[in-house]
């Protein structure tokens, strides 16, 4: 009689399960179709949250609480029709955030992305090319896409020139506002912006899919010293993920700020501050610094940015382009 009474129980758990089932294999059934899609895989600064020898409340006791959603600034995009993944920017963080990649591909996709396209030569965004070679993956010619001068640093530098030598890597040019066509309906253009160019030059991209498409400028000087209109830019693109580094000069009272002139959010809000709320939408900040209050729930700030019509940029965040 008892088991009787558990049978109705257990007959509602395996329909559950089954309608779950069912709903997980039509949302990657769905992806498919869909064709392009990217994935925020980090929005911090270059040396991540905590910040080394950071004695801030920011950094001071997160190794306590471990956040796991503070990875260094990256993109990647699933051609899900082409059964092909890429990754933007090689960070410390990659090992992690291709796993994630992987995860979120509608096929059975490899770990190995079939390209990273690299901004610049800052630690954040290239070191993670370390891993590609024979003390971890010993990886077999991963194109790297890459700039003139990012190239010529990748050559002439160890110990990256060694991946090369090694064939763990295969650099491929890029040039400003040449466009990439990795298929017919993924298109990715460099588009080269102002940066403490100390190394390399430094290049955002545009990323067109079959129906939308992203702007990723993650590091760029002061907007003024750009040749080019951010609002013009904005316009042409259905979301863009822009240099939010700094939410304003206070939280940076122990360096010269004139070394790392990012625009502050406050500055991107009032430049941008007239444009219709159809635009001011598809603005995303990203790259925050440990310091930035955005990161600290508690304080206000992104729901200060919201409420000006613009978005913080989140890790694990998807987007159908």
């Amino acid at each position: 009689m008892k088991n009787r009474k558990l049978l109705p129980f257990f007959c509602i758990v395996i329909v559950v399960l089954a309608l779950l089932f069912y709903l997980q294999n039509s949302v990657r059934m769905e992806s498919k179709d869909v064709g392009v899609e990217l994935i925020i895989l980090g929005t911090i600064q270059d040396a991540g949250s905590p910040h080394i020898a950071c004695m801030k409340d920011c950094c001071r006791n997160i190794f306590l609480r471990p956040v796991t959603d503070r990875k260094v600034v990256s993109l990647g995009v699933l051609d899900h029709k082409n059964q092909k993944s890429y990754l933007f920017e090689a960070t410390p963080d990659m090992p992690e955030q291709l796993k994630h990649l992987k995860s979120c591909a509608s096929w059975e996709a490899e770990e190995t992305p079939q390209g990273v396209f690299l901004t610049h030569a800052h630690i954040g965004h290239y070191s993670g090319l370390m891993y590609f070679g024979k003390e971890a993956m010993n990886a077999s010619d991963i194109t790297v896409f890459a700039m003139p001068r990012m190239r010529e640093f990748l050559y002439n530098n160890g110990p990256w020139s060694l991946l090369i030598e090694n064939s763990n890597i295969s650099v491929s040019d890029l040039n400003h506002n040449k466009a990439v066509e990795l298929s017919d309906h993924l298109i990715v253009t460099p588009i080269e912006v102002p940066h403490r160019d100390e190394f390399s030059e430094t290049v955002g991209y545009k990323i067109q899919g079959p129906n939308r498409s992203a702007l990723f400028i993650p590091d760029i000087d002061k907007w003024s010293k750009w040749n080019l209109d951010l609002e013009t830019i904005i316009s042409t693109v259905d979301c863009a993920f822009i240099d939010g580094t700094f939410f304003d000069g206070v939280e940076i009272n122990h360096r010269d700020i004139s070394q790392i002139p990012h625009p502050f959010i406050i500055e991107t809000l009032e430049l941008l501050s007239e444009i219709p709320d159809s635009e001011k939408e598809k603005v995303h900040f990203i790259h925050f610094n440990h310091t930035n209050p955005v990161l600290n729930e508690d304080s206000g700030v992104e729901a200060k940015i919201e409420d000006a019509g613009f978005k913080v940029a989140k890790y694990g965040a998807r987007v159908m382009l």
